[in-house]
This record gives C-alpha cells, sequence and structure tokens, in this order.
C-alpha cells in the first residue's frame, strides 16, 4: 500500500508534537476519601516516572518489565486510558504509530510485539523475522485500542493516518487470513509454532492452547472498532460488513464456548479440538466486551471478582471492569489493593497507569466520546467516598474538571476550550433531574454497560461551570460478591 500525499502529511502533524514535562500530569485528583486520594497520587507519580523524552524511539513511557527499557503491545493497549488522564495522549500516539508502522508480510502481518528505547524490536523478544515472542491477540488489542484513543482525544490521525489505516485493513483482513488454516474466520497457534504466534495472552506455552477465548474476543472487539472507524470514515458497507462479522463472533463464542454445566465461559480450545476450563480466569472476555448481556455477563463477573488474580498483570484490569459493568464495590476493593504499598511487583508500570485510568474512568465515571463531540460522566462512588474532584482532565482537547457529591450530584466544568456537550448521568431511574437548581427534562436510557440511567446533555462554555442534581435517586444495590 502507498503512503503518500497531503491527508498522510497532515496526520503526522498532528502525531508529531511533544509533551514537554511541564504540561504532563497536570490533573488533580481530591477526595473526602484519603485512601483514594493518596492511591491517586502514588500511581501519578510512579506512572510519570515511566516517561521518557528524546530517545531515538521518540517520547515514550514503559510498558513492559521495569528496566527492559521498552513497550510492549498489550501493555500499551492497556495502560494508554491511563496515559490520556495523564496529558500523554501524544506520546501514546506514537507508541500506537510505531507498532502500525512495523506490521510486514515478512513476519506474517505482526508487528514488533514489543520495542526499545533506542527504536528497535527488544532484543529479549526478537531474533529475526522467523524467531520472535507473539501473542495473537495483540494486532486486534492495539486496533480497539486506537479507536478508544479517537474517541478519548478526537485526534483525527487515528481515522486518516495511512500507517494507521494500512494496519488496521492489513489485521482484520491479511493477519487473519495467514494465521487461519482451518478457515474458520478465527486465527489459531499450533505447538510448532513455538513462541511465534501463541494464540492467547495467558502465556502457557506448555498447554499450547489451539485458541485462547481472549483471541476470540479481542478479535470480536477490533471488528467491532473497525467497523466504528469506517462508519466515522463514511465507508458505510465496509462498517457494515465487519460488525456483521464481529456480531458472528459474538454469536459463537456466547454458543459454543459457553459451559451451561459449569455456568462459566472456556478458557481455551486445545489442539485436540476440545474445550479447556482453567482457573483462574483472564479478565480479557469482560475487557474486551464479548459476553452477552444477562447470565453470561453477570455468572462471569462473579467468577473473575470471586477469585485471586494470578498475577498483578491481571489484577490491574479489574477495577475497571468492575466499575464498567456496576460492581462498584469490587472495583474499588481492587483499587485498594493496587494501591497497597504491600502489593507484590506494584513497580510494575502497568499498575500506576491502569490506577489512574480506573480511578476517572471508572470511580468518576467520566468518558469522553469524540465521535458525538461529548463527554459523559457517570458517577460510581460508593459509601466510603463522600465527594471526589478530579480538575484539569485532558478530554477531546480540552481540559475539564468534574465533582461527584455521592451517586446523585455532578458539576461540570469547562475550564478550557470551546464549548463540549456533557451528559450528565446518574444510575438508575430519577425522579427529576435539577440542573443548576431548575428542573430539566429527564432522559432515561442505558449505558454503555447496559445499565439504566437517568441523564441529561447541556452545553458548557469555555470557563462556565454547571451542576445537576438527580432526586431520588437510591443507593446503589451491592449485588458482587468478591475476594478482593
Amino acid at each position: 500500500m502507498r503512503f503518500c500525499g497531503g491527508l498522510a502529511a497532515m496526520a503526522l502533524l498532528l502525531l508529531s508534537a511533544t509533551v514537554a514535562p511541564a504540561q504532563q500530569g497536570r490533573v488533580v485528583f481530591e477526595s473526602s476519601d484519603k485512601r483514594l486520594a493518596a492511591g491517586f497520587e502514588w500511581a501519578k507519580r510512579q506512572a510519570l516516572a515511566y516517561v521518557f523524552h528524546g530517545d531515538p524511539v521518540g517520547d515514550w513511557y514503559e510498558a513492559a518489565l521495569p528496566n527492559r527499557n521498552a513497550f510492549c503491545m498489550r501493555d500499551v493497549s492497556h495502560q494508554s486510558t491511563g496515559a490520556q488522564v495523564l496529558g500523554l495522549a501524544p506520546v501514546t500516539a506514537n507508541l500506537l504509530r510505531k507498532f502500525a508502522f512495523n506490521i510486514a508480510d515478512a513476519r506474517d502481518w505482526c508487528t514488533f510485539w514489543e520495542i526499545d528505547r533506542s527504536d528497535r524490536p527488544a532484543p529479549v523478544d526478537y531474533t529475526s523475522d522467523s524467531d520472535f515472542w507473539y501473542c495473537l491477540p495483540a494486532n486486534f488489542d492495539i486496533l480497539n485500542c486506537c479507536y478508544r484513543q479517537y474517541l478519548a482525544t478526537g485526534n483525527r490521525a487515528y481515522l486518516e493516518d495511512r500507517v494507521f489505516l494500512n494496519f488496521y485493513e492489513r489485521t482484520v483482513s491479511d493477519y487473519v487470513r495467514r494465521w487461519d488454516k482451518d478457515r474458520d474466520g478465527i486465527p489459531e497457534s499450533y505447538r510448532k509454532y513455538g513462541r511465534r504466534g501463541i494464540g492467547s495472552y495467558t502465556e502457557d506455552l506448555e498447554l499450547h492452547a489451539l485458541v485462547g477465548g481472549d483471541l476470540v474476543a479481542a478479535e470480536f472487539a477490533a471488528f467491532q472498532a473497525y467497523a466504528r472507524i469506517q462508519e466515522l470514515r463514511g465507508n458505510s458497507s465496509v462498517a457494515a460488513e465487519y460488525q456483521r462479522k464481529a456480531d458472528l463472533l459474538r454469536a459463537q463464542y456466547n454458543g459454543k464456548w459457553w459451559d451451561a454445566k459449569n455456568d462459566r465461559f472456556y478458557t481455551s480450545l486445545l489442539q485436540d479440538g476440545g474445550f479447556h476450563a482453567r482457573d483462574p480466569v483472564s479478565p480479557f472476555d469482560l475487557w474486551f466486551g464479548i459476553p452477552e448481556a444477562g447470565l453470561r455477563t453477570e455468572r462471569t463477573l462473579d467468577r473473575l471478582l470471586g477469585q485471586s488474580a494470578a498475577d498483578v498483570e491481571e489484577l490491574s484490569y479489574v477495577p475497571e471492569i468492575a466499575y464498567r459493568y456496576g460492581r462498584n464495590a469490587a472495583g474499588y476493593a481492587a483499587l485498594m489493593r493496587l494501591t497497597d504499598p504491600k502489593l507484590e511487583r506494584r513497580e510494575y508500570p502497568e499498575i500506576s497507569f491502569a490506577v489512574v485510568g480506573a480511578i476517572s474512568t471508572g470511580a468518576m465515571g467520566i468518558r469522553p466520546d469524540a465521535a458525538g463531540r461529548l463527554v459523559e460522566t457517570l458517577p460510581r462512588l460508593t459509601g466510603d467516598t463522600a465527594w471526589a474532584e478530579v480538575r484539569h482532565l485532558p478530554a477531546l482537547g480540552n481540559q475539564i474538571g468534574v465533582k461527584h457529591w455521592g451517586i446523585g450530584e455532578t458539576q461540570f466544568t469547562n475550564e478550557s476550550g470551546p464549548p463540549i456537550q456533557w451528559k450528565a448521568g446518574f444510575p438508575g431511574q430519577a425522579e427529576a433531574l435539577l440542573v443548576d437548581g431548575r428542573r430539566a427534562v429527564k432522559l432515561t436510557g442505558r449505558s454503555a454497560s447496559g445499565e439504566l440511567e437517568s441523564y441529561v446533555i447541556l452545553t458548557v462554555a469555555k470557563g462556565q461551570t454547571r451542576k445537576v442534581r438527580a432526586a431520588g435517586v437510591e443507593p446503589v444495590r451491592d449485588r458482587e460478591r468478591t475476594g478482593w
């Protein structure tokens, strides 16, 4: 594919901006909950210690085992949310573009799993194009991450830069075909592959799953993200094609992969064609959103939240997942565990970035949506937290402030940038919504995770502060059982 013309040049300008140290970490979090506030402050300080400038690879942050001086695909995909909160979106764009740029036919449409500060494939993972470490969910994870970063930032490079578009197109077509030997539409991994093409993020080369459930989930999320990217680009027929493919994967997963006898999903398809269930379960099916709403999602949440995670990497996903699905007490408990100084391997970069992300998008329920040019809020505070406030938060090119009092009152400030739409959401069915003290027309619907919510959409001008109170909101009922 050719890379030429003014469109690519314009997109590169969007990616070339560096982040001055003074612009990093301006976000401030305060709360009546001193443990939560202290946890955020530790995480912010720790995450920023992993940010570097002036190396051959450009601005980057560590997203791998500490002291490797590198960033890997899975970690960057996850750390990107916290990085956005910390004002590091241009750094994330640089890292994602490095992965996208290095996709190659010679590597069977893989890119480099891990890149170091010298702009090389990390030697610990890469020997040659025929001998390198690679987990097959990674291409899909990166594609999904690029779409999420577009939603959070509005950076149109994710929709227009030919390097990104080439990566997306190769991933959903050539990558799948190259690794899908049985032609069922899902890549698989055979024992003879060794470390080059592992069929799961569960790096168990002894079991060597033919297909991990997380691989199916990641492919589903990538196809869905690609469909939305194509819709935004005006390619409705391509968007419809890949949404159908995503829907098919979801139906197959919720059908064939569901173990009805034990009320759980299988975790792997083995080399002999049989399904396998292992504990502890991974968080990735919920992370990528493939379980259908209802019983399967609830049982999967019960299992994930009722176990001890295999390692801190998997634990780092738990707060975001729990909050996303309304399991707020479990999300809070997992945050407290991640920020506990006694937690072994707490220094792993993913932990601090995940804490920042989970407090902002989880407990505070802040979700920018560039496609709709609005910012949604949905308070998810528990009884431990009377109020919480975030200021100087980057969102869609603006800086905003959000303060919640419990789950029934929210204040939103457009600190800088053009007028912005604010969707002020509250859990459940409110009796009424009061906007700046006056009764407003209340709307009801479903949140991104399918929960009933009451909301109103307002325009907030530059420098303006607005407040919405939900009358008659009942406290969220804790329906989770949790081992945290």
